[in-house]
Parts: C-alpha cells; sequence; structure tokens
C-alpha cells in the first residue's frame, strides 16, 4: 500500500469516475485502474462497484477512502513539520484560488508579492471551493483565497477584504440611467447566472433570491441563463443577451475593452448584497509567516477605499 494509491482512489471517490480522477492525478487511466485493483487484491475487498456510467463505492470502501483522508492529511503534516527548520519566507507557496476572484486579484497581487517576497514565488491553482478545501486537507496546496464562509474541521482564516454586488445591464436597457435599484426589482428580467459548482452563483442566489431560475421563469418562458465564467456573463450582457451581478473587484480589477461602452453598472440598495474574500489554511499548517505576507501583499495591491 503507497500513498499514491491512497490518493488515486480518494480521486475516484471525488470524480465518480476513472477518467476523471486519472487526469487530475496526472496519470494515464490504466495506470490508475491497475493500481487501484493491486490495492484492492492486497486489501482482500472491492472499494469501488464498476460497469455503471458512475463509479459506486462499497460501503467497505468508503470506510477505507475516509481512512485514506486522513493518511494523507497526516503524511503532509509530516512534510511540514520537516520544513519547519527553514526560512519560512524562502520556497514556494502553494495557493488556491476559486474561479469569480483569480482573474480579478492576481494581476495586481503578483507583481506587488514578487516585489515584497522575491524568494518566495506563488504555485496558484485555481477551481471551485469544495475542490480547493480538499486540496488543502491533502496538502496539496498550502492555503487558499475563497469566499466565506469556511468549513470549520481543520482550517483557519483570516478575512482580506468585502466586497459588494454590483447590477450590470445592457447601455440601452432601460435602467441604465438609474443611480441604484432594489433587489426586488430584478425579478421579471432575464437573469445570466454562473453554472452550478461556482460559489459565487450560490452567494447570489442567496442575497437575491429574486435572480433564481424557479422565480424568474413566468408563464413556463426561461428568463434565466448560465455562462461558466464571470467575463463569459459580461459579454453576454454587454450583447443584450440579460443582466447579473458582478462582485466589485470584477469593476475595480477588471480592466478596459470596447464591451465595456455596452454595459451599465447600477449599484444596489441597502441592503446590498456582498461576499467576504478570506483566506485560508490548515490549522496544522507551520509556515504561519508566509501566509502573513501573502495576506499582506493583498492588501498592498488594493486600490485604496477598495471594498469600503
Amino acid at each position: 500500500m503507497t500513498l499514491t494509491e491512497l490518493r488515486y482512489i480518494v480521486a475516484v471517490a471525488r470524480e465518480r469516475h476513472f477518467g476523471r480522477a486519472a487526469e487530475t492525478c496526472f496519470v494515464s487511466q490504466p495506470t490508475l485502474s491497475v493500481a487501484i485493483k493491486k490495492l484492492e487484491d492486497e486489501l482482500g475487498v472491492m472499494i469501488f462497484e464498476r460497469g455503471g456510467s458512475e463509479v459506486g463505492i462499497t460501503p467497505i470502501g468508503m470506510q477505507i477512502i475516509n481512512q485514506a483522508q486522513k493518511v494523507l492529511e497526516a503524511s503532509s503534516e509530516i512534510k511540514e513539520i520537516a520544513r519547519q527548520g527553514h526560512d519560512p519566507l524562502t520556497g514556494p507557496l502553494k495557493v488556491g484560488v476559486i474561479h469569480t476572484v483569480g482573474p480579478y486579484l492576481l494581476p495586481y497581487l503578483m507583481p506587488t508579492h514578487m516585489e515584497e517576497n522575491p524568494n518566495m514565488p506563488l504555485v496558484l491553482q485555481e477551481s471551485f471551493t469544495q475542490r480547493l478545501v480538499e486540496m488543502l486537507r491533502q496538502g496539496e496546496i498550502d492555503c487558499a483565497i475563497m469566499a466565506s464562509p469556511v468549513p470549520d474541521s481543520g482550517l483557519d482564516f483570516l478575512s482580506l477584504y468585502e466586497e459588494k454586488f454590483v447590477l450590470a445591464v445592457p447601455h440601452d436597457h432601460r435602467w441604465a440611467t438609474l443611480k441604484s435599484i432594489k433587489t426586488e426589482q430584478l425579478k421579471d428580467e432575464t437573469m445570466l447566472l454562473l453554472g452550478n459548482g461556482h460559489c459565487f452563483r450560490d452567494q447570489v442566489l442567496e442575497a437575491c433570491p429574486e435572480m433564481s431560475p424557479f422565480a424568474s421563469s413566468i408563464d413556463g418562458i426561461q428568463r434565466s441563463f448560465e455562462g461558466s465564467s464571470l467575463e463569459t456573463i459580461r459579454h453576454m450582457v454587454a450583447s443584450g443577451l440579460g443582466i447579473t451581478l458582478l462582485p466589485e473587484s470584477a469593476l475595480v480589477f477588471g480592466g478596459y475593452s470596447k464591451r465595456q461602452d455596452k454595459i451599465k453598472y447600477i449599484p444596489i440598495e441597502a441592503p446590498t448584497p456582498s461576499r467576504e474574500i478570506v483566506l485560508v489554511w490548515r490549522k496544522s499548517y507551520t509556515r504561519q509567516p508566509a501566509i502573513i505576507a501573502l495576506s499582506n501583499s493583498i492588501e498592498n495591491c488594493l486600490p485604496e477605499n477598495f471594498g469600503k
């Protein structure tokens, strides 16, 4: 039994698919399948139920996978202990970041961090919140930039900034000249939302249930559409396909393009929906000065009065 085999079964349990699990582990599917079969033969039990469109997990397999997760976390802690004698501000820092923060924050953060911490390069990984939490617990990344709330178990965090949500409408929309708007006014509009899996989608729908696909479907007419990224949705707004909510950072850090001329941004009246962006790490992580250095770089790269 090896740590690699344990990583393989955890990946298959997460993806419920051998091919996708192999991709996340950067190996071929035959390599992963052979390793898992070898582990099953060694243990004398079946971990996975094969044959369907989605891989199932046997009851004993679920217990094994839960224990494998704990072993992987413990092995990561051993590596952390071995690094205690080194300069915490020297060597790469593996940082995860959610998709709705990375494109806006990172271009400003990277030059600031490189100037302030030249011996601590950032190794970046963009993904969904759930996946980043798993990577944190398995030691695949050292910390992550995501939106609160943060799972309590084994993780610690500090607040980086809070950003408001802003309504984006086509430039010729009837609301384009408004100075502000209430969330309850949104329910009869064609909504553009991120797809399932994005925490920002969930935050928008929690803060503004008027934007729910159910609330925005009238007389059987679909009035909500999904996009794969905030920039895709922004271009859809510019094309006149609907309206959306964007985080403040998408405006402040979003840069300029000709498409921006075709969008009007409208503040939302109180209570204004918002989200808190936090830096998260394992409580067992020993390289605390590196975490503080990264948080300082983030603070220093933010525009003055951002999030105020």
